[in-house]
């Protein structure tokens, strides 16, 4: 089985119950009095199992105004224990959504890629797209067989906070946050307000289109975009809070043709550490 790295919701229904397809719901929401698994519960994609971004897309031991983060990036024996768990083996092709347009489900996609396993996809427009064309949804939670998931991990593809914080003038780094959180206007989650030195602002929200159905851009508006930012010409480094929506852009330079990294700790492990440099604007 073969697609990009989007699929729509007309592929993925004409493929619900294919051998070698693993449907994977990752919702999650920053409001604690929302669960994503009570979510998946009340009515999920049918055969479609549950991933959360805290417990197993995320290293133990991330919380609010600590040192590493709010989503931690995870060891490689958890990868391939989480992985493996979840029946995902070497052959396998992951569809990954959420309800807020891929801006969760990305960060699977990229994990799995950062790990070695290309055969994963975002499913455009999620599950309002999937909702408003009427198709089904289940509360049945599949049993699904462990299979062996040997993660290989692509240290090119990520940075780290000590790349950053050495000063660089070709350096290209993207901040996928909303804008006023960006400028430092406001700083609702992280222990200090406005962005790293330098990086430019790329709303993840700006990959997609306006209108009751968000999906992403085409390919060529993507890369117009980004393009705008240098992302032609140097490969960037891209964060937002904690890790997850970052994903999201990486999502789109990758349909636009273009490389990029992830800094895993974002914002939230650099405004943790009050030794390292900020910038509002």
């Amino acid at each position: 089985m073969s697609a990009g790295a989007v699929v729509s919701t007309e592929w993925l229904a004409g493929h619900l119950g294919d051998d070698g397809l693993r449907v994977v719901d990752t919702r999650w929401y920053l409001d604690p009095a929302r669960r994503g698994r009570d979510a998946y519960a009340a009515g999920h994609i049918p055969g479609a199992i549950y991933l959360e971004i805290d417990g197993d897309l995320s290293a133990p031991g991330g919380r609010r105004g600590g040192p590493i983060g709010r989503h931690p990036w995870p060891s490689v024996e958890q990868v391939e224990r989480v992985m493996g768990a979840a029946g995902i083996g070497p052959d396998t092709f992951v569809v990954a959504y959420d309800d807020q347009w891929g801006s969760v489900s990305a960060r699977l996609w990229f994990l799995l890629r950062a790990h070695g396993h290309d055969g994963a996809a975002v499913l455009d427009g999620g599950l309002p797209k999937w909702t408003a064309e009427g198709r089904p949804l289940d509360t049945a939670v599949p049993t699904v067989a462990p299979r062996p998931f040997a993660a290989r991990l692509r240290p090119e593809l990520l940075a780290s906070k000590e790349e950053l914080r050495a000063p660089s003038a070709s350096r290209l780094v993207i901040d996928a946050r909303a804008a006023e959180r960006y400028r430092g206007e406001t700083e609702p989650i992280d222990p200090r307000a406005g962005h790293i030195p330098g990086a430019v602002n790329a709303p993840y929200t700006g990959n997609l289109t306006n209108g009751a159905e968000r999906v992403f851009l085409s390919p060529d508006e993507l890369r117009a975009r980004f393009a705008g930012l240098g992302a032609d010409r140097t490969e960037p480094v891209v964060y937002c809070g904690s890790g997850v929506t970052a994903c999201h852009d990486i999502l789109a330079l990758h349909l636009a043709g273009l490389p990029a990294r992830l800094y895993p700790g974002s914002w939230s492990e650099w405004s943790s550490n009050p030794d390292l440099p900020i910038e509002t604007s």
